[in-house]
């Protein structure tokens, strides 16, 4: 099986983040790995809405009954798969539209990932949110996971914010002044430290 390289970013950050940051720098040290790219947009940005507002666990476990259904994550595919499928699998009314909606954004090629490429983080989230079922954190994981940026700070992200409460003692949840912080402080690698702080609470890396 060939190895998959880290980001080209990925040893830089881990210096300038164990440097600026005792406590996460144990936590580098700690977790082997690396942010891994899966390119196929259109899977990443599925497993991103199935993921929306529920546990890691529970989006694993409709994800792996989605796979099974659908066979292959294409656009047509989810196109032509009855509508009850999607509902048996535990997708809401409302997860089932968000899926479809980026399904025929894909098959009619009106969403350019070349485009997004070439775009700041800024630009090609209000690019990706214009789609319905796009929001702020489901563009985040998509520039995180398939664009492999590295300074995106998923502020709304429940595993981030209680993975800093847990490694920092602070009281759950973080207000806004305090994320402003991380943020600040982690910059300019704020993705490779929400890696690493995932990764601090639970036993398997996240991926989208």
């Amino acid at each position: 099986m060939k190895k998959i390289k880290p980001p080209h970013y990925w040893h830089e950050a881990k210096k300038f983040l164990s440097k600026k940051d005792k406590k996460l720098a144990k936590i580098i040290n700690q977790y082997d790995g690396h942010l891994v790219t899966r390119n196929d947009p259109f899977y990443s940005l599925c497993r991103s809405i199935i993921g929306q507002q529920i546990s890691v666990k529970a989006a694993d476990s409709i994800w792996l009954k989605f796979e099974k259904v659908i066979k292959k994550i294409k656009p047509i595919n989810l196109i032509k798969l009855p509508r009850a499928k999607l509902v048996s699998i535990g997708l809401s009314r409302q997860k089932i539209l968000y899926l479809r909606t980026i399904a025929k954004e894909f098959f009619d090629k009106k969403l350019d990932i070349k485009n997004l490429k070439n775009m700041s983080d800024e630009e090609a989230i209000k690019h990706l949110v214009r789609i319905k079922g796009i929001g702020i954190w489901t563009a985040q994981m998509f520039l995180i996971f398939n664009l492999n940026r590295s300074n995106i700070f998923p502020f709304s992200d429940i595993g981030l914010i209680k993975a800093i409460s847990i490694n920092y003692k602070k009281e759950y949840p973080l207000k806004k002044d305090q994320l402003d912080f991380f943020k600040n402080k982690w910059q300019p690698y704020t993705t490779v430290a929400t890696w690493y702080m995932w990764r601090s609470i639970d036993p398997v890396p996240v991926a989208y």
